[in-house]
């Protein structure tokens, strides 16, 4: 009974840590040392990274570091003018303007909330009164976060940045899979009619919302990238939920282009790679991508 007992507990432990897992070294094939890929959340505590088996090995195996985007570049004259495109509402329109009373209310009525402040506020309205609804509802998420947790997360130094910050003190190079262009298309390239659509899900559902980025952070916490998909794929409200083309645009049609890059990449140099959580796992994430194509593919432990 006690061996019947061990092997069950075993595959019991086998099965958790298949999930539980954000770090996994790249071999095999043509390349001469291991590079790795690191999932990352963006409402995740910095210091968490060094709680992540094999990060520091990762770091010093390696000779340099690529993100989604090169955060350096984000403040060259190309990248403000993305950000401006795709951030901003067309010139003559506001907020105010887009929406329709109520939900102007209700967009006031959470800013208060979680800023204490509203678009009344002249300086408030300055600078988020001519947001795109896409860029607001981001802004909305991460205000919602950190109402909940008080100086627990801190947006200007994320574990994206970390990493570059990292590879920069070692006086390694630091590139980028995308350009500001390409990712703020991604980001906030939607309709003005769908973008309108998708921030009043979240002012009629801000529990909902709360609730969700909740247990995205308690599974990123937990290393299991599986569970952060299947939350990231869930559905409560068809008008709300992400549609199939948009799942490919935001997951799956990147992680197919990230995939056919990184070979040349890792081919000149050993690199970590420093990617949403969210791009790793399922039949079409970048680590079954990579096997495909004659890679070893295994979680550091």
């Amino acid at each position: 009974m006690k061996k019947v007992f061990s092997i069950i507990l075993l595959a019991l432990v086998c099965a958790l840590t298949a999930n539980a897992q954000l770090l996994y070294s790249i071999s095999g094939k043509d390349l001469k040392k291991p590079s790795y890929v690191f999932g990352t959340f963006h409402i995740a505590n910095t210091p968490f990274v060094e709680k992540v088996a094999g990060i520091r090995t990762a770091l010093d195996n390696t000779d340099q570091v690529y993100g989604e985007l090169k955060w350096d570049d984000m403040t060259n004259p190309d990248s403000l003018r993305a950000m401006q495109a795709h951030m901003m509402l067309p010139e003559g329109k506001t907020l105010q303007t887009v929406l329709n009373a109520n939900q102007y209310k209700k967009l006031n009525t959470l800013l208060k909330q979680y800023m204490g402040v509203d678009l009344n506020n002249p300086v408030v309205g300055a600078q988020m009164g001519r947001l795109s609804p896409a860029a607001l509802l981001t802004q909305l998420n991460v205000l919602q976060y950190m109402a909940a947790h008080m100086g627990e997360f801190d947006p200007t130094n994320t574990i994206d940045q970390y990493f570059q910050v990292q590879a920069k003190n070692n006086n390694e190079p630091v590139g980028g899979l995308e350009t500001m262009e390409f990712q703020m298309g991604v980001l906030f390239g939607a309709s003005l009619e769908r973008q309108v659509a998708q921030l009043d899900c979240f002012l009629n559902h801000t529990d909902y919302y709360a609730s969700l980025t909740e247990r995205m952070a308690k599974a990123y916490y937990a290393q299991d990238v599986k569970t952060l998909l299947d939350i990231m794929n869930e559905k409560f409200d068809a008008a709300c939920d992400a549609t199939p083309d948009e799942m490919d645009q935001l997951l799956y049609r990147r992680n197919a282009d990230w995939a056919k890059r990184m070979p040349a990449i890792m081919t000149e140099k050993p690199t970590l790679f420093v990617v949403g959580a969210g791009h790793l796992p399922g039949e079409r994430g970048i680590i079954e991508l990579l096997k495909a194509q004659g890679y070893t593919v295994e979680a550091v432990k």
